[in-house]
Order: C-alpha cells, then structure tokens, then sequence
C-alpha cells in the first residue's frame, strides 16, 4: 500500500511521534493506522527502555485545587532544565496532574496502571513512555500526593514556576478571601522553610530521644562542653532540642512575613482567625521540591554531543 503524506500527518497529530518514525511505522503495517499507533508504543517502549538508566532529577511540580476542596500535586522529572521548560512537557505534567486530582490510588505503582484520563485505551504509564518518546529524555511521574478538605479548604502556591508545589489543608467554618489569602501565605511559608511538621503534637517521643543523644553525643565530643556539670550540660540539650522543634514545626516558626520579626506562624493563623470570627487551624501539609533527594549526575554536555556524533 502506498503510504501518502496525508497518513504520515494523521498519524503524527495522533501521536506526537516523529514524521520520519511515522512513516516507517505506517510502511512496516502496511498502512493499518491502528497497528502503526500500536508500533509507534512499542517503538516508544523499547526508547523508553533504553533511556531508563540516565537520572532525570529536574522537572516540574504541579499543583490542581478543585472547589476549594480538593487538590492534587504531582512532580514529574525530566534529565534536564532544558526540558522542563519545554511546552510538550509542562502540557503533559498538567495532565498528570488533572489525573492525580481524579485519582483515587494509594501508591505510584496503581498511579501509574490506572487508565489515562485523556484516553482510556492506555495506562498512565503507557502515557508516559509514549511521551518519552516524543521528548527524547527518560521521563519519571515521581510522586503525586492528593488531600481532601473535610471541614473547611485547600490552598496552593507554587514557587520558582514549579520548582515547588505546596498544599495546605485547614479546618475552619469560615472560608472567605481573607482566610485563603492567610493560608497562602502559609504556603509560601512551608514553601520558603520547610518544615517536617504541622506542630510538635505530631512529633514521637522516639524521635525527640533520639534528636537529644545525638546533640549529647556532640557535646561529649567538644573538650570543653564536656566538662561541664552534667545538670548544665542537660540544660544544653533541652535548649538546643527546644530550638531544633520551633524550626522544624510550622506554627513554631517565625513567620516570614511578620513586621515584628517575632510574631510566629501559629500567632498569626490566631490573629486572622480572630479578625475574621472564625475557627481556623492548619491540619495538613504537602510539600514537594523538584529532584529534592536525588543525586544528580554531572554531565560534560561537550562530550556527550561528541559521544553521539560518533555513533
């Protein structure tokens, strides 16, 4: 069958795929536009397969708030900046996230198997792996997180155009424009300071223990802290743990914003509740930093374009 530039079109705006792969994949089936589509994933498959090693630890965070009730945050990584700001891929990671706001799984793993939103004849992941082929970078949906208001709303900000994507979840009867504005604000805290924990209410005793024998251990390990009284040297660690808790507890941080400099997060969710007659308090958070955790591999970008243009 005689493949025309018109199929090669079609099969390209179905798929994203190359003109040259389109071609060969309509020529190889004998132009059946289902089995090229078919053999375009299959080609896509096998790229994604081979590109699978390379790290990708740049990327995207992208938040969706649905009614003030439900959001969703996703971060889906890309090998490079280059990448990320690539309109294909931000349109993908939108629709990621658009899936994960749907999404009722429990881990990445049934993330990933759950039928694709934008056409239910494939997976999230086989989505994925058709994308990294478009894009010619190994492409990883990292982690998603999606939190449900019960009794009050959702917030969130979004720093350094996706960088960073924050969720704050807060109880309150009151939900006006004032309050969401406070709960950004909030937002832009967690996003700026990064704290592990709502308040120290959700701190285990097993991890204060452990946070005081390692700041015990450090003064034993200083010659002259070490001669200290051993009543004193208590008082050290009670101060220091007590110190350690207000930076990692988001009420107990100053808050950034504060005109004072001492008023702290937890003190002002108070002063806005009380000018807004409301019952406010911060439950939940979500905080996610494109590639925080991985390791990123140093590439010489002179020698891998060499490297290619020797293959």
């Amino acid at each position: 069958m005689a493949i025309t530039a018109a199929m090669v079109k079609e099969l390209r705006e179905m798929t994203g795929a190359g003109m040259m792969d389109c071609k060969k994949a309509l020529t190889e089936t004998n132009g059946d536009m289902d089995a090229a589509v078919e053999f375009l994933r299959k080609n896509g498959q096998a790229k994604a397969e081979k590109k699978a090693g390379r790290i990708a630890a740049e990327g995207l965070c992208k938040v969706v708030v649905k009614d003030d009730k439900v959001a969703a945050v996703v971060e889906v990584n890309s090998e490079t900046d280059f990448v990320a700001k690539n309109e294909e891929f931000q349109s993908f990671v939108a629709a990621v996230a658009e899936q994960a706001l749907a999404s009722n799984s429990a881990d990445i793993d049934a993330f990933l198997a759950e039928n694709w939103n934008a056409d239910s004849s494939k997976s999230v992941k086989d989505a994925l792996v058709e994308k990294v082929a478009v894009i010619g970078e190994n492409l990883t949906i990292r982690r998603f997180a999606k939190v449900e208001a019960a009794n009050g709303c959702v917030v969130s900000y979004t720093h350094g155009g996706g960088r960073i994507g924050v969720i704050v979840e807060a109880e309150t009867n009151v939900v006006n424009d004032a309050v969401k504005e406070a709960l950004t604000n909030v937002a832009m805290q967690i996003a700026a300071l990064a704290p592990k924990y709502v308040s120290q209410d959700e701190i285990s005793a097993d991890y204060v223990e452990h946070e005081k024998e390692i700041l015990k251990a450090q003064i034993m390990n200083d010659p002259k802290e070490s001669q200290k009284p051993e009543k004193v040297i208590e008082g050290m660690i009670q101060g220091r743990i007590k110190k350690e808790l207000k930076e990692i507890c988001l009420v107990d941080q100053v808050y950034v914003k504060a005109e004072d400099g001492k008023q702290s997060v937890g003190q002002y969710i108070e002063q806005v509740a009380k000018e807004n007659s409301a019952d406010l308090k911060v439950v939940k958070f979500v905080r996610f930093e494109t590639g925080e955790g991985i390791e990123k591999k140093e590439e010489d970008f002179a020698a891998e374009v060499a490297a290619q243009m020797n293959m």
